[in-house]
């Protein structure tokens, strides 16, 4: 009972638990109150405009960062960390609506988040922080480049019913239908780009993206322009807070939708860890990888509960909450409360909002997403990198996210495999070179001595075996030194296997010296004394190579006994 409460604790922290049993004043609750309340203010545009592009009514967006981003703060494992709707989700979420409705979504969106829970309490949140930089920033442009394929039609105004959903068919119908835009969308939009631009340059403390669709909402009113709007094409918001609901068909969906769940789980889950490392990098402080993604879990439980849609770690307004102030995890449920105010009072108010001024606001995001700037530092890294990044980035554009992330860890794995073995050297001491040991008062030509440098594993198994399967004129004894070996795997130990039995066939005698004692543990396990003694595993190369002159001289004055071998 005792251990598993002692797993318990280091499994699941919240961040809220341990600020608050730290300390905490007055005055940090006010810095909370004003950061939530100016990541609500941001938040508020984002949370819709993701549902829209997502193709779902603006209102899911809102019940998302409500429910989950309050959920997310309150028992995650980062203390600044704001969780909802982001952009990375748009294309997936999309394409699962397109396929199954958002019937099929709350499904997956459940599922995901008990896979997060899983992953969360098998503490595998440490593993994703070994996918390769080149990965992560040639799948994060590919989705800034989704992002901004699917806001063309909003941002131009095109006359447009249908949007195939693949990549190429669909900038193919957009250019198709480029004669088709409307000047007073592309006014609109460009009102709210500019301004956005200016906000940040001048203001940069005022919610950029407030102030351009306050100020593309205003032109478009003041000028009579004819946009749609959020009152015109989904009716406005309803001043209602979520309730709790479920699909009639689960059990019919649960298979069907697991490859999706698994998408949104893993997505999830690299997004929010890397908002958290941001804003560790940030603030200083240290976020637990594992209660976030148990937080995360019960968050994207809970908002396919309550009428939403998937959610993350929103990186951008993360950094916001910091630069805003926040003190706890308290500031990212203050912005969910301030989120819920407004859908309560004021979400009439929404209504009179443009599409493209929501486009606009989407392709500033996609543009600060992309990180353009790094991924053309990355192509001036080593090519196999730069390969990485960019069949990353082409397969996440052209074929899937998930096919994207896959293949571009696979590949960054294959390509470490190779630079680990190319940096593993097995060495033939030179008769010339090994003579001035201290150990060894003289050279006999019937001793060889192999000395295996670096991580002796799969990679460079067969390299080694190769070294001895050409072997014309044997010694009477080998010695292997494997003082730097420190890491060893069952290929490698094979591959030993194979070689012991190759000189056992050949009378040649074979030890070993310098081994780390839990490799030799491991050389027993695996069996090896079956072909060696275990007097034959030395502490030093000087005793190895004492025993093996020994041998020498004892067989060359006995002719007729052949070397020991156990």
């Amino acid at each position: 009972m005792r251990s598993h409460a002692i797993f318990s604790r280091r499994t699941f922290r919240p961040a809220l638990l341990t600020t608050l049993t730290s300390g905490y004043t007055l005055s940090q609750f006010v810095k909370d109150v004003v950061s939530g309340s100016t990541v609500g203010i941001v938040a508020l545009p984002l949370a819709m405009a993701f549902a829209i592009a997502s193709g779902c009514s603006p209102e899911k967006g809102l019940f998302t960062a409500i429910v989950a981003g309050f959920i997310i703060s309150a028992i995650g494992g980062s203390r600044f960390q704001i969780g909802g709707p982001t952009g990375a989700f748009v294309v997936i979420v999309a394409g699962i609506i397109a396929r199954h409705g958002y019937e099929g979504l709350v499904v997956a969106t459940g599922m995901a988040g008990i896979i997060l829970l899983v992953m969360g309490f098998c503490g595998l949140g440490r593993l994703l922080k070994f996918i390769p930089y080149p990965v992560t920033t040639g799948f994060t442009t590919g989705i800034a480049l989704l992002i901004f394929t699917t806001q063309i039609k909003d941002l131009l105004g095109l006359q447009l019913m249908d949007i195939p959903a693949s990549f190429i068919p669909k900038v193919t119908t957009l250019v198709q239908a480029s004669p088709t835009a409307h000047i007073d969308s592309i006014t609109v939009a460009g009102v709210t780009i500019v301004t956005i631009y200016l906000t940040r340059k001048l203001f940069p403390r005022f919610p950029s993206h407030i102030a351009g669709i306050l100020a593309a909402s205003a032109v478009a009113i003041i000028g009579g322009l004819d946009v749609s709007t959020i009152g015109t094409r989904f009716g406005g918001i309803p001043a209602e807070l979520p309730t709790f609901a479920l699909p009639a068909n689960i059990p019919s969906l649960v298979v069907t939708m697991l490859p999706d769940a698994l998408t949104i789980a893993l997505l999830a889950a690299i997004e929010s860890l890397l908002s958290a490392v941001v804003a560790d990098g940030m603030t200083g402080e240290r976020h637990h990888s594992s209660t976030e993604l148990i937080g995360q879990g019960i968050a994207n439980i809970a908002s396919s509960f309550f009428g939403g849609i998937p959610a993350t770690g929103a990186i951008a307004r993360t950094a916001t909450n910091i630069r805003a102030g926040a003190f706890s995890p308290v500031s990212g449920m203050v912005h969910a409360i301030v989120l819920a105010l407004f859908v309560k009072f004021f979400a009439p108010v929404a209504s009179a909002i443009p599409l493209a001024s929501l486009a606009g606001v989407l392709t500033y995001v996609a543009w600060d997403m992309s990180e353009l700037p790094k991924f053309v530092h990355i192509l001036r890294a080593p090519k196999s990198d730069a390969a990485v990044m960019l069949c990353t980035f082409l397969l996440t554009v052209l074929v899937d996210l998930t096919v994207g992330v896959q293949f571009g860890v696979v590949l960054a794995a294959l390509l470490l495999i190779g630079r680990i073995s190319d940096a593993t050297q097995f060495q033939n001491w030179e008769r010339t070179k090994a003579a001035p040991v201290k150990h060894a008062p003289s050279w006999d030509s019937e001793i060889e001595v192999y000395e295996i440098n670096g991580p002796f594993f799969f990679g460079c198994a067969d390299r080694f075996s190769q070294t001895f399967s050409l072997m014309r004129k044997p010694p009477r004894a080998i010695i292997f030194r494997m003082r730097h070996v420190h890491t060893i795997d069952a290929t490698a130990l094979h591959a030993i296997e194979l070689v012991l039995l190759q000189m056992q066939q050949l009378n040649v005698h074979v030890m070993f010296s310098g081994v780390d004692p839990s490799i030799q543990k491991q050389m027993v396990r695996f069996g090896l004394l079956s072909f060696i003694s275990n007097d034959d595993i030395c502490h030093s190369f000087g005793t190895a190579w004492s025993k093996a002159h020994k041998l020498v001289d004892e067989t060359s004055a006995s002719p007729t006994v052949k070397p020991a071998v156990a």
